[in-house]
Order: C-alpha cells, then structure tokens, then sequence
C-alpha cells in the first residue's frame, strides 16, 4: 500500500500500519532490545510518509509528545502498550494486532506497561521534522518541555 501526500488520512495510515504489522517477518528480524531506553529504525522514508519500528522493554515509555503537526498511525505487533491522553484519567491498551490512528494535532503518552516487551509499528505523514515534549502542570495542563527536530534522532 502506497499513502501520498493527497491521501494522508488516518485511515490510510491506520491501514498501512496494519498491513506493516501483519507482514511482519520482512522487518521483525531488525528489532533490538535495548535497557537503556527505546530502541528504533526508521524502515521507510520518501517525501510522503515514513515508517518507524519501535520496541518497548517493561516500563519504557515516550511521555506527552506531539508529531509536530504530522498525521500518524501505530500498531503493536507483539506485546502490549497503553496509550495515556492528557485530558484524562483514562488510558487505552492496546495488544498485538490493534492499530490506533491519529490526526495532526494529537498529543499522547505510549508506554509498555505489562511485564514483557512490545514492539510496534508506526507511520507518519508528512515525514516527521519535529515533536514537542511535555509535562502536565498542577492543573493538568500541557507544559511545553522542549522541541526536537528530526536531527535530533
């Protein structure tokens, strides 16, 4: 499946990730384990999209982040991960097979909470070029910690 720049839906990019997922032993092989924090590749990239494999040791977790405006796409391939929104107290898991899709401007907290490790599989559209980090302040509101750009990974 090709996802263009005029077809960047989370719909398209749900099902490019599913697909990703389920063909899974053409890249499954290139994933690492890695204590020190989540490992990643970058399998695909073009002026349209990019595809990013993540895995997740127990405990491992992004923090509030956004995609810098980019549309995007996960799915766990193996293992379990909970998906938490700063607006509220309730979270999502998601187990191996299960996609979530997401627009521009969407802002969450992925974690591996379970006692096993996980990997995923993850598409962005336009390419990433930058993600914001955040905390929550007091009241629960976002607090903008720091901007990366895509040199920064």
């Amino acid at each position: 499946m090709t996802v263009t720049a005029t077809d960047t839906g989370t719909r398209a990019l749900s099902a490019r990730a599913r697909s990703l997922a389920e063909d899974s032993a053409e890249w499954l092989h290139r994933v690492r384990l890695d204590p020190q924090g989540r490992w990643y590749e970058r399998l695909h990239a073009d002026a349209d999209h990019e595809v990013w494999i993540i895995s997740w040791l127990p405990g491992q977790s992004t923090g509030f982040h956004d995609h810098g405006g980019s549309a995007g796409a996960f799915a766990v391939v193996l293992g379990e991960l909970q998906e938490a929104l700063p607006e509220g107290p309730d979270v999502r898991t998601l187990e191996g097979g299960q996609v979530r899709g997401f627009g521009g401007h969407h802002v969450h907290d992925v974690r591996n909470v379970s006692g096993a490790p996980a990997v995923s599989v993850h598409v962005y559209a336009p390419p990433l070029s930058r993600m914001n980090r955040y905390d929550l302040d007091e009241s629960g509101e976002l607090v903008t910690l720091r901007s990366e750009s895509a040199e920064d990974w």
